[in-house]
């Protein structure tokens, strides 16, 4: 499989349960498996397996209560996500570019304290964050989902999850209830009729 970085997860009708149900997860790392690697679940670092942070979870808590210093920063609405099962008394914090403007060369120069992932996205260390003009969203996650050498990979295969392609609105979807239902509205053939699958298939 070649690298899901930069794309979402988008999880199928076979995860019932837990905090992947309905979820969309953009892919913020993800390298090619290690033959005969052995791994256990949500074990990922950076450089090992996959890495992520499932967009459509937003917590009651705001950003302003908990991590005040970085209120001013983050994209309605204001409050922590919940990224995924991983590390979740640890903040990670995503930011996207804003489109470099033509004809000024420093706009092309990230600002420190962001590193790139994938394009215009990147993590934000928001000790060093010098210049948040450059930002287009930003938005904080409590964990996030990791996925050791070839789990994920396991996981597209058994049909868990539907793998499409990412737009940059997703990360800072105002909807974000919505969004499973919009990402697969927005696909073709068979893939949009599941955006009407009801969350009790008994009541379908």
């Amino acid at each position: 499989m070649d690298s899901l970085r930069g794309r979402l997860l988008v999880a199928t009708p076979a995860i019932v349960d837990g905090v992947f149900e309905r979820s969309v997860v953009y892919v913020l790392d993800h390298d090619a498996p290690v033959p005969g690697h052995e791994h256990d679940h949500g074990d990922a670092i950076f450089g090992e397996g996959a890495l992520g942070v499932i967009l459509n979870r937003p917590l009651d808590a705001e950003v302003a209560d908990v991590l005040p210093e970085w209120h001013g920063l983050v994209t309605a609405p204001g409050c922590l996500f919940e990224g995924g099962p991983v590390a979740t008394d640890a903040a990670l914090a995503v930011g996207v570019l804003r489109e470099p403007r033509r004809g000024d060369p420093a706009d092309h120069i990230p600002p420190v304290g962001w590193r790139q992932m994938t394009d215009r996205v990147g993590l934000i260390d928001l000790d060093e964050l010098t210049n948040d003009t450059k930002l287009q969203a930003v938005r904080v996650f409590a964990g996030y989902a990791g996925w050791s050498p070839g789990q994920l990979e396991a996981e597209v295969a058994e049909g868990s999850w539907i793998v499409v392609d990412a737009e940059l609105g997703d990360l800072a979807s105002t909807r974000p209830e919505t969004l499973w239902n919009d990402v697969l509205r927005r696909q073709s053939g068979d893939l949009r009729l599941w955006s009407t699958f009801p969350p009790d298939p008994h009541l379908n």
